[in-house]
């Protein structure tokens, strides 16, 4: 093993920066989520309403 290795791999920034990729990615997948869940709420209330003003039509 070369000298300064432990040295070396412990002010490397490789790992650092792919922990920050991780936790961004992970932000980005759960506003991405709750984003659908939020609209899908509002899309199932609409078609309920639109239902209700269509079966007077029947």
């Amino acid at each position: 093993m070369r000298d300064g290795y432990i040295k070396d791999f412990l002010v490397s920034e490789c790992g650092a920066v792919t922990v920050d990729w991780v936790v961004l990615t992970a932000a980005i997948v759960g506003l991405g989520v709750s984003v659908v869940a939020y609209v899908s709420t509002g899309t199932l209330d609409l078609a309920e309403k639109i239902e209700d003003a269509l079966t007077p039509a029947d």
